[in-house]
């Protein structure tokens, strides 16, 4: 918090600085402020990473929990010998789910601990239901895992295409002035010099 307002008050300075005038000291407490703003908005790049090793691990975990499943092991075993193979911010989050579920918890109040991870809503629902109505739980990991590694397989595509598309952009940039200027140019100076 001290980093952001320091950070603020420096960027408010500059612009008072750079102004020069008694008249700068509104523009630089303005910008201060939303400075200030912007940056208490901006998510942490350690939050951004283990949200993304999270995801995906998501897939991994399913197919773990599904293995543990079909070999006898019960719930809340299963997901504390998942949590323990992959550690990490997915791991500990099943930690929390193996722990809870062990203690007794209601399966929807035991598997809210991994709802923040993005994909995981489908993996909570699929727990939650077999709890409820008592249908098999490794079958439903097994295609949920399928799922979530053709969604990533689809949403890589997709960022291959926009890059595609962004790399284009400077090179149309950078090629239109010059096709204007080396190709245009001359010759509308022909056509106007022999016009006048």
């Amino acid at each position: 918090m001290i980093r952001r307002i320091l950070l603020a008050c420096v960027c408010g300075a500059a612009v008072a600085w750079y102004v020069g005038h008694w008249w700068g000291v509104p523009p630089a407490l303005l910008i201060a402020y939303g400075m200030s703003r912007w940056l208490k908005n901006q998510e942490p790049a350690a939050v951004r990473a283990a949200r993304a090793r999270a995801q995906a691990d998501l897939p991994l975990s399913a197919d773990l929990l599904a293995a543990a499943l079909r070999a006898g092991a019960p719930v809340d075993r299963a997901v504390s010998a998942v949590a323990e193979a992959l550690s990490g911010p997915l791991g500990e989050r099943l930690a929390r789910i193996g722990r809870a579920l062990r203690l007794g918890a209601d399966p929807p109040e035991a598997w809210a601990h991994i709802a923040g991870v993005p994909g995981a809503g489908r993996l909570v629902a699929a727990a939650v239901r077999s709890s409820a109505s008592g249908g098999a739980l490794a079958g439903a990991f097994t295609r949920l895992a399928e799922d979530l590694r053709a969604d990533r397989a689809i949403a890589a595509e997709a960022a291959a295409r926009r890059a595609g598309v962004l790399i284009v952009l400077p090179l149309g940039v950078c090629f239109l002035p010059a096709f204007l200027l080396a190709g245009l140019v001359p010759v509308v100076i022909a056509v106007l010099g022999d016009v006048l």
